[in-house]
């Protein structure tokens, strides 16, 4: 039997304590995997006030004096898997309180604006990673792979390519987002000399994170085995692509799970009825209750469509405003759930005040209504201009809503449109459309309304989206594969 190589996985959030994105989720989730696959995996992530509320018992294993610069001292707390909120992985809480102790999220205050040294806060996280990855760490556990996950960990592949220690893995979750900072922060960060380079972590002048951590990783991988072709192109390499074509063969994708435990239509606390794929007749109920809920007219004739997003144009929000009215002239419903862009936010507004019977919006983020949005719809819509891997989609397969989908990214890896053969031998899941396009929406949705209006046809579709795996076992050992490549 194969040893699993011992991984550092460093993360700037850990849901529910911590999460703005999918991000939170993986870092609780796939650890959790990965350690009942064997490995000794262990996170890393910042001590922000609600993760040391919810892991009183973690102790003082290191002191980290100043690492140059204009990086500030940290103690290292360890919180052990026994009695720990976190999971099955030990979780080392980075405790720096003039850096995390702080209202708001991970990366901005309460007003959601980014915290202006936000290079220091990561920069030490990446630091601290490098650190426990290499030869001066002051713990007696060594892992052989540091894992880092989006720009806040980006640095760490940096500072552990100058000297022998651990291989680096560098997950892109989203390439849209790359840490960039003034050049000025070099000198702060106290980063290699030489690194500021276009063959190093410079990028049109700034400081880029992630492209740190794509140049200097032994391995990369995205999310998604699509998006990881997706990003070598110029229309979703967001200037990146070149580095992501010349590290090809270091390149591969990874499609996420979610978890099968919490979100499981069978014993969800937060629905009206529970049910599986042999009771599909007890999810009317979980409609009616959700169209009570949220105002909409009762009944089970109207299709009710569901969206839990952020409302930005790139999940594709535009077009479901762009194609709502022809929506609720047909009878369907709508009903959506999430914050974002404030123009975004008043089209939806102003379709909801202009047929309150038939459009639901909240402008909010609420984990209990998007359980009973996913289990209550008819349909789920993600019409993304890109998707690196997305989570709703697997949700809404898991609870028999099937999804109608652009085919990009970890959507197009993972549902399949009810058509042609997939439509004949039963493996279809759900609806893709290409174009980024109001009516490539629109026809998709047309598609999946015919196939709605035939219960024997729609009971197949729900079935076999309930039927796939959506765990994270197939994931937690594409990535042992990986680290033990990495580590090789």
């Amino acid at each position: 039997m194969t040893v699993a190589p011992r991984v550092l996985f460093v993360a700037p959030e850990l849901a529910p304590w911590a999460k703005s994105g999918g991000l939170g989720e993986v870092a609780r989730d796939l650890p959790r995997a990965l350690a009942k696959e064997g490995a000794d995996v262990r996170r890393l992530v910042p001590a922000y006030p609600a993760l040391r509320a919810a892991l009183p018992a973690a102790r003082e294993v290191a002191r980290i004096a100043s690492c140059g610069g204009a990086l500030a001292a940290a103690r290292l707390l360890l919180a052990e898997p026994e009695g720990n909120g976190a999971g099955d992985a030990p979780t080392y809480l980075l405790e720096c309180d003039a850096y995390y102790a702080r209202p708001g999220g991970a990366y901005g205050g309460p007003d959601g604006a980014d915290w202006p040294d936000n290079h220091l806060r990561f920069g030490l996280l990446s630091r601290v990673a490098a650190l426990l990855g290499g030869p001066a760490s002051p713990l007696d556990w060594r892992p052989q792979v540091v894992h880092c996950n989006d720009w806040p960990g980006g640095l760490a592949p940096a500072w552990l390519a100058q000297s022998p220690g651990a291989a680096t893995v560098m997950t892109v979750h989203n390439l849209a987002y790359q840490g960039l900072f003034p050049a000025s922060s070099h000198a702060e960060l106290a980063l290699p000399p030489g690194s500021f380079a276009a063959e190093g972590l410079e990028f049109h002048g700034q400081v880029s994170f992630l492209k740190a951590g794509l140049h200097y990783a032994t391995c990369l991988n995205t999310v998604s085995p699509t998006y990881a072709r997706e990003v070598q192109q110029p229309e979703f390499g967001c200037g990146m692509d070149g580095l992501m074509r010349r590290r090809a063969a270091e390149l591969c994708g990874i499609l996420n799970g979610i978890d099968t435990a919490v979100w499981n239509p069978a014993r969800d606390p937060y629905l009206e009825s529970n049910y599986d794929a042999g009771r599909l007749e007890a999810k009317q109920s979980n409609k009616h209750a959700l169209q009570r809920e949220l105002g909409l007219a009762a009944g089970a004739a109207a299709p009710l469509l569901g969206m839990v997003s952020r409302l930005v144009e790139q999940k594709g929000v535009d077009l479901v405003v762009a194609i709502a009215p022809e929506l609720v002239r047909a009878g369907a419903q709508l009903a959506v759930l999430g914050r974002g862009e404030r123009a975004l936010e008043a089209a939806l507004g102003g379709l909801a005040a202009r047929h309150p019977r038939a459009v639901a919006v909240r402008i909010d983020y609420s984990e209990p209504l998007a359980h009973r949005i996913e289990a209550g719809a008819d349909l789920f819509l993600m019409p993304s201009r890109f998707e690196p891997c997305g989570l709703n989609q697997l949700y809404s397969m898991r609870y028999g809503t099937p999804p109608v989908v652009r085919r990009t990214g970890g959507l197009a890896d993972s549902v399949v449109d009810a058509a042609g053969p997939a439509l004949r031998d039963g493996s279809a899941t759900g609806f893709a459309f290409d174009a980024p396009a109001p009516g490539a929406l629109l026809e998709a949705v047309q598609r999946a309304l015919a196939a709605w209006r035939d219960p024997a046809r729609w009971a197949a579709l729900q079935r076999a989206g309930m039927a796939r795996d959506h765990g994270w076992s197939r994931a937690a050992r594409e990535y042992l594969e990986l680290y033990r490549r990495a580590a090789g």
